[in-house]
C-alpha cells in the first residue's frame, strides 16, 4: 500500500512548476489529489500523467482572488471527503519589481490579494477539514525575499513577510492539536516567477521543481512532529 492511501491533499498553483511536482509526488504515493490552478490547459496534463502513474485526481480550474470561490471549495471537500489531510499552499506572483514610489496601488493589491489573502482565505475555508484528519498537515510557499528587503522587491517582499507572520500565529494557535503547519523556502528553481525575477539566468544552473518531491513528503507526513517552522528545502529533503 503507497504510504498516502486514502489521504486527500489540496494543492494550489498546481498546473506547472513546484505545484505541479507537489500534486504528482503525493499522488505517487497514493494521495487523493484537489489540484488547483486558473490553467486548465497545466492541470488536464497533470491529470494525464497522475492516472498514467495510476494515481487520481480532482481539477479544480480557480482564481484563488475569487475568494468566494474559496468558500464554496471548502464546502464541497466537506461534502464529498468530510476531512482534507494535506494543504500545500503554492499559488503565488511576483509582481512589478519597482521603487515603492511607483509601485501602482492595482499592482501592489494583485499580489497581496494571491500571496496573502487567499492564503487567509483557504485558512479559513479549511482549517476545520484539517482538524478533523487524523494528523493534518499544511505547507506554504516561501522565499528568503521576506529577510532579504532588496530593492526594487518592496511588494514581494511585503507580502512574504505577512504570509510568514500569519501562517506561523496559525501554528501556534494549532499547537495543542494534531496538525501541523510549516513554511517551506524552496530555494532558487527553474520557474517561471524565478525566470521573471532573474530574466538573464541560466535555467540549468538551478534545480528542477521535481526536486521539491522528497521535501513535501517529509513536511507532509505523519512522522513530522515540527509546528510553525521555515524549512529549507535541503534540510527537508534530508530529514525526509
Amino acid at each position: 500500500m503507497a504510504s498516502l492511501e486514502g489521504k486527500i491533499a489540496l494543492v494550489t498553483g498546481a498546473s506547472r512548476g513546484i505545484g505541479y511536482h507537489c500534486a504528482l509526488t503525493l499522488a505517487k504515493e497514493g494521495a487523493h489529489v484537489i489540484a488547483i490552478a486558473r490553467t486548465v490547459g497545466g492541470l488536464e496534463e497533470l491529470d494525464d500523467e497522475i492516472q498514467a502513474n495510476g494515481g487520481s485526481t480532482t481539477l479544480v480550474p480557480l482564481d484563488l482572488t475569487d475568494f468566494d470561490a474559496i468558500d464554496r471549495l471548502g464546502a464541497s471537500i466537506h461534502e464529498r471527503w468530510g476531512k482534507l489531510d494535506m494543504l500545500v499552499s503554492n499559488a503565488g506572483t511576483l509582481g512589478d519589481l519597482t521603487p515603492v514610489e511607483h509601485l501602482e496601488p492595482k499592482a501592489f493589491d494583485k499580489v497581496m490579494n494571491l500571496n496573502v489573502t487567499a492564503n487567509y482565505r483557504l485558512i479559513r475555508s479549511v482549517s476545520q477539514l484539517l482538524r478533523t484528519s487524523d494528523n493534518g498537515r499544511a505547507v506554504f510557499m516561501t522565499a528568503d525575499a521576506a529577510d532579504a528587503c532588496k530593492p526594487f522587491w518592496s511588494c514581494y517582499t511585503a507580502s512574504q513577510t505577512a504570509l510568514r507572520s500569519m501562517v506561523q500565529t496559525w501554528a501556534a494557535e494549532c499547537q495543542k492539536t494534531a496538525m501541523r503547519i510549516n513554511l517551506l523556502d524552496t530555494g532558487p528553481m527553474r520557474t517561471a516567477m524565478r525566470a521573471q525575477a532573474m530574466p538573464g539566468e541560466d535555467p540549468e544552473t538551478i534545480s528542477h521543481p521535481s526536486e521539491i518531491a522528497q521535501s513535501i513528503l517529509y513536511l507532509t507526513s505523519q512522522k513530522l512532529e515540527e509546528n510553525g517552522q521555515i524549512y529549507d528545502r535541503l534540510k527537508a529533503s534530508f530529514r525526509s
